[in-house]
């Protein structure tokens, strides 16, 4: 994918022996990402949505991710020494801040249910497990800004993107699309009639895939020398991220939303059960009239679409709310409706939550000096909190289910703050001993991301058993009976 490279404000200083003296201390936490144009076999394909891996270049070649290469000499440096430049040139941060949204993602998925406080806002509103997907879009936005600072080739480049783009599609459907179910049951299959096509990866290939081809084909080749220059040399990436939003709130408000109907299965021996939502609207942002859900009815199909809506733990659908509970007497039509927090209408704002982490990461290749970034960095973060915040007073709500604007600058705006606070402990006051677990999960987020969120871990324990369900992995252990 891409490598880290040193850059000009990089280059050693020779002594007379020809070797490397030493580094610029200015830009000791200054890494850039080039983008190979030459094939690579040793791609790990699906991980640029969690973290960003190596590839080879025509000079220099990695066989691990999340390897950060320099320029390091060969007349006589030990192991020792090459890690140690290594550990100079890297951003740790990055590597921090993903694993810390991992680490959110975990404890949201399982402390959740025990306190649903923490857990994903009903409708309107913002809770801790709100966070965590516009973090990692962030992060893919951001890192793409270094992988593709030099190109060799722009076809070439656009390939690779959209290959991995699609592997990491595929994965999603395969993760979360049914085809592993049943954990409790010990059933295995799919239904292609009920399959979800939508889910967290998916999302994230397609704002990766967005962005990657902005960064590949619409950048200028202006110097930069302060801040309205680097805005001058990617304006047309933000006359996209401005079509974007305009489309979504042209939608959103714009589509009418006719009545629909949708049925829940009964017992086997019985037919289902139908239900109707009266709509005939425009410009609703409620659960049941809203055009996000619209459009994945019609374009998607409705047995198509998450089975468990975010919507069914709100004061209407839940005595039990904010957790999910039995429903209320007068509960409406619409509270056992599918609904996909992650369908086609709400990733268009997701692509430009990419695209402001994308923003994030041109600082750090255009600026060396930290006090610069971090100048840069809180006054969009500063537009982004206020502006998140103003629309939010003025009607516009804070809903993670519908992607609104005003959640979109909010949570961009809170990544910034945490990403700069991390860098500025990290890589300019080099406390990394209190970050070295969070580091570490930083590096292997996708693999964590697999085992702990898509249930691989309960699937192994309890998917394996010899012939009777109940001698498996546990039971071998001592778990259970």
């Amino acid at each position: 994918m891409g490598i880290y490279e040193p850059i000009r404000n990089y280059e050693d200083e020779k002594d007379n022996n020809g070797r490397n003296s030493r580094l610029d201390t200015n830009s000791n936490t200054e890494i850039t990402m080039r983008k190979s144009g030459l094939p690579n076999d040793e791609d790990e394909d699906v991980e640029l949505a969690l973290q960003i891996s190596q590839s080879r270049s025509p000079t220099t070649r990695t066989t691990t991710t999340a390897t950060f290469v320099g320029n390091v000499a060969n007349d006589g440096e030990g192991r020792e020494g090459k890690q140690q430049e290594q550990q100079r040139q890297r951003l740790v941060s990055l590597d921090v801040f993903r694993g810390l949204t991992v680490a959110l993602m975990i404890l949201v998925d399982h402390a959740g249910g025990i306190l649903p406080a923490i857990n994903h806002s009903p409708w309107n509103g913002l809770t801790l497990a709100d966070f965590v997907m516009p973090f990692f879009l962030f992060m893919v936005g951001l890192s793409l800004a270094l992988a593709y600072k030099k190109l060799c080739c722009r076809v070439i480049a656009t390939r690779k993107a959209i290959l991995r783009a699609l592997k990491l599609l595929v994965l999603g459907i395969f993760l979360q699309g049914g085809f592993v179910h049943g954990i409790n049951d010990l059933t295995y299959g799919v239904d292609i009639e009920q399959i979800r096509w939508m889910g967290i990866l998916q999302r994230i290939a397609v704002a990766y895939l967005l962005a990657a081809l902005c960064e590949i084909w619409i950048k200028g080749d202006d110097n930069v020398t302060s801040g309205v220059s680097l805005l001058k040399k990617y304006q047309y990436q933000w006359v996209v991220a401005l079509v974007l939003t305009s489309l979504y709130l042209a939608l959103l408000y714009g589509l009418y939303v006719p009545d629909w109907e949708y049925q829940i299965p009964n017992a086997p021996s019985s037919a289902p059960k139908i239900f109707s939502v009266k709509c005939g609207v425009r410009a609703d942002s409620g659960p049941a009239c809203n055009a996000v859900g619209m459009v994945d009815r019609k374009i998607l199909g409705i047995q198509h679409l998450y089975r468990r809506p975010i919507y069914a733990r709100t004061k209407q659908c839940s005595i039990n709310s904010p957790d999910y509970g039995p429903l209320p007497p007068d509960a409406p039509s619409w509270c056992q409706a599918p609904f996909d927090p992650e369908g086609l209408l709400s990733s268009v704002m997701a692509i430009v939550t990419c695209l402001v982490g994308l923003h994030y990461g041109h600082i750090i290749v255009h600026f060396k000096e930290h006090g610069v970034r971090i100048v840069h960095w809180m006054i969009i973060t500063s537009c982004l909190m206020i502006m998140g915040l103003a629309l939010d007073l003025f009607g516009m709500h804070i809903n993670k289910a519908l992607y609104s604007l005003s959640y979109m600058c909010l949570t961009a705006g809170a990544a910034g703050i945490l990403f700069t606070g991390i860098y500025l402990m990290v890589d300019v006051y080099g406390y990394r001993r209190p970050t070295i677990v969070m580091e570490w999960m930083g590096k292997h987020a996708l693999m964590i991301y697999i085992l702990a969120a898509c249930n691989i871990v309960p699937i192994i324990l309890q998917g394996f058993y010899w012939r009777h369900p109940q001698n498996n992995i546990l039971k071998l252990i001592g778990i259970g009976t």
